[in-house]
């Protein structure tokens, strides 16, 4: 197997050069480069493509680097180094993106191992703080207003996602609502893509399913003419 690229985003010169020194004599790591926690390093990074970035947690941008790195490269590994063992602080960490952590009081055996994992992919989590992690989700989950999908959709489509889901063809709907069969196919075209499906059957299932919603939206409209 290849080696695994790793790039050092360290603030201090000793802690980054002796970083790079310890694990660059590894065959199974290769250093990628060593800089600065900035955000200069982040299109270093971006360039560089490492499998996985060692980001020092003492620095103030480091919470910033972390969401930037992981909206700009999401494909590379983020390991925080320093972190505290609170789980408000790992918990910070997760939310920007940072998969691996570790403790200020960790061997390099023990940076190494987590290296490893993270750079296939694993998140490295306790237990408790994965538990703690879903209780976060669940909670920003819950504060969040569910938009559906009907909300986004005009008068006419409502009309027409109705008389869909009661399996009429785009003629029928045509003559039901007095237009042209090529404007109901427009209005179906852009119904579909609203709902994010495919096909027709797709539609039909999605608007039975909400035919209620739909059908108490349009006995506060009038039929309109395209």
């Amino acid at each position: 197997m290849r080696p695994i690229t790793v790039f050092i985003a360290v603030s201090v010169r000793l802690y980054r050069e002796g970083l790079a020194e310890v694990l660059g004599r590894r065959e199974d790591l290769t250093i990628a480069a060593a800089q600065a926690a900035q955000f200069e390093a982040v299109p270093h990074i971006a360039e560089l493509r490492p499998d996985v970035v060692l980001l020092d947690m003492a620095n103030t941008q480091s919470f910033a680097i972390g969401r930037d790195l992981h909206q700009s490269v999401p494909e590379v590994s983020v390991i925080g180094l320093g972190v505290g063992e609170t789980h408000a602080e790992i918990l910070a960490c997760a939310e920007v993106g940072i998969t691996g952590f570790v403790t200020t009081d960790a061997s390099i055996e023990e940076l190494v191992s987590v290296v490893k994992h993270v750079a296939q992919g694993e998140a490295i989590y306790s237990p408790q703080l994965a538990a703690g992690i879903v209780r976060r989700l669940a909670t920003l989950s819950a504060d969040r207003q569910p938009v559906s999908p009907q909300a986004h959709l005009t008068r006419r489509e409502r009309e027409i996602a109705a008389l869909i889901g009661q399996d009429l063809s785009n003629k029928e709907i045509a003559n039901a609502l007095g237009i042209e069969v090529a404007t109901v196919k427009n209005h179906v075209h852009s119904l579909m893509r609203k709902l994010s499906v495919r096909r027709r059957s797709e539609a039909v299932a999605y608007l039975t399913r909400h035919r209620q919603t739909l059908g108490a939206s349009l006995k506060h409209s009038k039929p309109v003419r395209s």
